[in-house]
């Protein structure tokens, strides 16, 4: 949750959850298991319906089933049971998909829930349409609700990607704005609502030994490691239209490397963390494809059913980025993702530079102040140190705090990024104006001068060729050679 809320925050005008593409995957992987996190928790009204739509027929008993599916299968990580599955359908209806043409039984459904849970008294409704839909229907699931004047006092969630080319983010943007006014509008960004995320500026401006040292005069360099075991089987048609680059460095890795880069806020507000964390990225060179980039493709990928034979599709990417900013100048930021590669890990990694270099005849390691963003998160803090014995010789240490050890019970990011919808907090949301810069640095990319992908084993740490960027520091995750 943002840090403008807290575990105890709930809602209390009624709710309708209007999810549509409630039968796909995002809905059974995420929002299934973070809404009965939420119910079981008390942080949803005591009113509430879930109004599931889909391009078929289905009734509310089937659609139960494809809710009680989803939490079985994907809900076990968050200890939920049976229990949470048989509430959250007591809450559940669905109805077909609207059009633009045709809007079905979509509005009487809905506003026959909305009688229902306004319970005759006249109390208001919250109504939250969640986009769990391929990008390609955003524009015609918007244009669909104004078409039939669901648009006024409503909230509206679209999922990443927001748009897939500088162009197709306008067009998208252009036709939203004709229909919602911002403050209606939610983009998720699921890597901000993790908690350790959070932690990122939580930890620099409440810990002076931190932010003392957070600027290029004290680091070397920036590594946002996101790699992945996965492969893309079952995926792999999607997959080979987007890549490792658009799938993850224009939203996620861009948005981490904001929370880490952006000057202090006036406060923690929520128009203030965008701003401070927009301005960020609005000071974001331009990738260089000929420099700062290394693709890769796993070998073995065009063997995949739905991949072509001849697929230039990158399943890895590593960005050398640059700040320009006078607290960054000087400082790559170096962000590398990929499938098929030898861990799996989230995390965040601040190198310091090393003064003196050597010390009592031998070399100082680099400091590094890292931050795990995976599950509840941990912060490890290395630092040089002697190593036991008589003789005075150096080494290094880590102390390391996990997150899951600090008192509280944290949240799922999309439970969290749910319940801030839900109260109309927007702090760890993106905005027209940081997807706009996000997108301009990103733009070269797209272009003609597209590095082409170099081939790397299953199980490494992706093609040799990344290390350049990295330079002598080396990346922290898989320091020996990649291949």
């Amino acid at each position: 949750m943002s840090p403008t809320t807290n575990d105890d925050a709930t809602t209390t005008r009624p709710l309708v959850l209007v999810l549509h593409g409630a039968r796909g995957d995002l809905s059974r992987r995420m929002v299934y298991p973070a809404l009965a996190t939420l119910q079981r928790r008390g942080l949803l009204p005591e009113r509430w319906a879930v109004l599931g739509t889909g391009r078929g027929e289905l009734s509310d008993e089937d659609f139960a089933q494809v809710i009680r599916d989803g939490i079985e299968e994907f809900g076990a990580g968050d200890d939920l049971a049976e229990d949470d599955a048989r509430v959250l359908t007591e809450h559940a209806r669905y109805t077909r998909e609207l059009t633009e043409d045709d809007p079905g039984q979509f509005p009487d459904t809905l506003a026959d829930l909305c009688r229902t849970l306004a319970d005759g008294s006249g109390e208001d409704v919250d109504v939250v349409h969640y986009l769990a839909v391929p990008p390609a229907a955003f524009v015609p699931v918007t244009r669909a609700l104004h078409a039939h004047d669901l648009n006024r006092g409503v909230r509206i969630v679209f999922e990443k990607p927001y748009g897939t080319s500088p162009e197709s983010f306008r067009e998208l943007d252009d036709v939203v704005h004709e229909v919602f006014d911002e403050e209606q509008v939610f983009r998720i960004d699921h890597f901000l609502g993790k908690e350790a995320t959070q932690n990122l500026h939580v930890l620099r401006f409440a810990n002076e030994l931190f932010g003392s040292v957070w600027d290029r005069t004290h680091v070397e360099q920036v590594q946002v490691d996101v790699p992945e075991t996965l492969d893309v089987a079952g995926r792999a048609e999607f997959y080979d239209a987007t890549g490792a680059a658009l799938d993850m460095v224009v939203n996620h890795l861009f948005q981490v490397a904001a929370q880490v880069a952006m000057e202090p806020p006036h406060d923690l507000a929520a128009e203030d963390l965008v701003h401070a964390r927009e301005d960020a990225i609005a000071c974001f060179r331009p990738l260089d494809p000929g420099t700062d980039v290394v693709l890769g493709q796993f070998v073995g990928y065009r063997d995949l059913d739905g991949v072509d034979d001849d697929s230039g599709t990158d399943t890895f990417v590593a960005v050398r980025l640059w700040v320009d900013n006078p607290r960054w100048e000087g400082v790559p930021f170096l962000l590398r993702t990929g499938k098929r590669m030898a861990d799996d890990a989230q995390r965040v990694s601040l190198v310091l530079r090393r003064d003196p270099e050597h010390l009592f005849g031998d070399e100082v390691q680099h400091g590094v102040v890292s931050l795990s963003l995976a599950g509840d998160g941990a912060i490890e803090i290395t630092t040089t140190v002697k190593r036991p014995g008589p003789d005075l010789r150096l080494s290094t240490g880590t102390a390391r705090l996990d997150l899951q050890d600090v008192d509280g019970d944290a949240l799922p990011p999309y439970a969290s990024l749910l319940v801030d919808v839900l109260q109309g907090d927007r702090s760890l949301f993106t905005t027209p104006r940081g997807l706009e810069a996000a997108w301009a640095a990103f733009e070269p990319l797209l272009g003609d001068d597209r590095p082409a992908v170099h081939p790397y084993a299953p199980g490494s740490w992706g093609p040799s060729e990344a290390c350049d960027l990295a330079g002598p520091v080396g990346w922290l995750l898989g320091q020996t050679d990649p291949t």
